[in-house]
C-alpha cells in the first residue's frame, strides 16, 4: 500500500514480485509460452473456421440461384411444350396443306428451341449439384477447424488452472488438450 511516501508492501505484492522475478524460467514460464503458441494456433484456427463456415454459405447460395435458373428454364421448356401441343392440334385442324405444313415448320422449331432449352436446365441443375457438394465439403471442414479451436481454448483453460493450482500433470494435460487441438486442425487442412 502506498500513500504519501510512505509505502507498505502485502504479501500478495511479495508473491507476485516474487514470481515476476523468478518465475519466467520456471512452470509459469513454460505454461506462458505453451498459452502464447496455443493462443496463436488458435487464432489461426479461429479465422480458418470462419472462412469454411463463409465459402459454405457462398457456395450454398450460388446452388440456389444455380436452382432457381434451372427451374425457370425447366418452366421455358413446358411453355415450348405447350406451344408446340397446340401447333401440332392447329395442324390437325386446319382444312389446307399450306397451313398444316406451317403448324408442321413451327413444331419442328418449337422441338428444337426445347432441346437447345432441356440441355441448358440440365446443365444448371447440375451446377447447382455441384455447388451443394462444395458447399458440404466446406461445412465439413468448418466443423473440424471448429473443433480444433474447442480443443485448444479447453488447453488455454487446462493451462490457467494449472496455473493456478501449480499442478504439473495439469500442464500435462494442457498439453495433450493441445496436441488434440492440432491434430484436429491437421485433419481440416488436409481436408478429413
Amino acid at each position: 500500500m502506498s500513500g504519501h511516501g510512505f509505502h507498505v508492501h502485502g504479501p500478495h505484492d511479495h508473491e507476485l514480485e516474487h514470481a515476476a522475478q523468478h518465475e519466467p524460467k520456471g512452470f509459469a514460464g513454460q505454461l506462458a509460452v505453451i498459452t502464447a503458441i496455443l493462443a496463436t494456433v488458435g487464432a489461426f484456427f479461429s479465422y480458418m473456421g470462419g472462412a469454411t463456415q463463409a465459402n459454405a454459405g457462398i457456395l450454398k447460395n450460388e446452388a440456389a440461384i444455380k436452382k432457381t435458373e434451372a427451374s425457370n428454364q425447366w418452366n421455358y421448356y413446358q411453355a415450348k411444350s405447350s406451344k408446340q401441343n397446340l401447333a401440332e392440334l392447329a395442324m390437325e385442324l386446319s382444312p389446307s396443306e399450306e397451313q398444316k405444313s406451317k403448324y408442321k415448320d413451327k413444331m419442328a422449331r418449337y422441338e428444337k428451341e426445347k432441346a437447345d432449352i432441356k440441355l441448358a436446365a440440365e446443365k444448371l441443375d447440375e451446377d447447382s449439384k455441384h455447388a451443394d457438394e462444395l458447399s458440404e465439403q466446406q461445412l465439413h471442414m468448418h466443423h473440424r477447424w471448429a473443433q480444433a479451436t474447442t480443443a485448444l481454448q479447453v488447453s488455454i483453460a487446462l493451462a490457467a488452472i494449472a496455473l493456478l493450482t501449480k499442478r504439473r500433470w495439469m500442464e500435462g494435460a494442457t498439453i495433450v488438450a493441445g496436441a488434440i487441438g492440432v491434430f484436429l486442425g491437421g485433419m481440416a487442412w488436409l481436408h478429413y
